[in-house]
């Protein structure tokens, strides 16, 4: 018995050194993901230091979502700018998170277009910083160009999904109406 077990285990490393173990508990052979739906590194369970800026709008961006400080800010355009204070469920920022990573927003982003082509006026601006497992990172993108990139895409579309949430809070709504426009 003792022989046949040891047999078996021997095959059994034989296996797994053959079947290309990577090192974290994962088979090479069984990574068959595309890149494009692959994971950041990023942790899969939001970290206790996760926290974001959002600053996005025309006029340089003066909307500003920012759990760091827990408030949001809402332009007003003639009237300049009004906080509020803002509070994200945990559920929520764990939503959020898991859109990041699912965008991989710690890694390297492509946001200014290859051939920038046309310009447009007035145009949005988006500002990031992200805080997650130790480590900060901070982007901008714009839309002064009529084609961005899948990145700058994916960036906008976590914008849009942010903002609906932050804006639907009752802080928010109580804040004045914006008066004016850009031109």
């Amino acid at each position: 018995m003792a022989r046949t077990g040891g047999r078996l285990l021997l095959a059994l490393a034989a296996a797994l050194i053959a079947g290309g173990c990577d090192g974290d508990g994962g088979y090479l052979a069984d990574r068959k993901e595309p890149a494009a739906s692959k994971t950041t590194a990023m942790p899969a369970d939001m970290p206790a230091d996760f926290d974001f800026e959002l600053k996005y709008g025309y006029g340089g961006g003066k909307n500003e979502v920012d759990t760091y400080d827990g408030t949001i800010t809402k332009d007003l355009i003639v009237n300049g700018t009004a906080t509020a204070d803002l509070a994200l469920s945990e559920q929520e920022m764990r939503d959020i998170y898991a859109r990041m990573r699912e965008i991989d927003i710690m890694g390297k982003k492509k946001l200014e277009p290859e051939n920038p082509g046309c310009g447009q006026d007035p145009h949005t601006d988006d500002s990031w910083t992200v805080t997650a497992a130790g480590e900060t990172k901070s982007m901008h993108l714009s839309t002064e160009h009529c084609d961005i990139t899948d990145d700058a895409r994916q960036l906008a579309d976590l914008r849009e999904y942010v903002r609906g949430i932050a804006e639907s809070k009752a802080a928010y709504k109580a804040l004045p109406e914006a008066e004016g426009g850009y031109d």
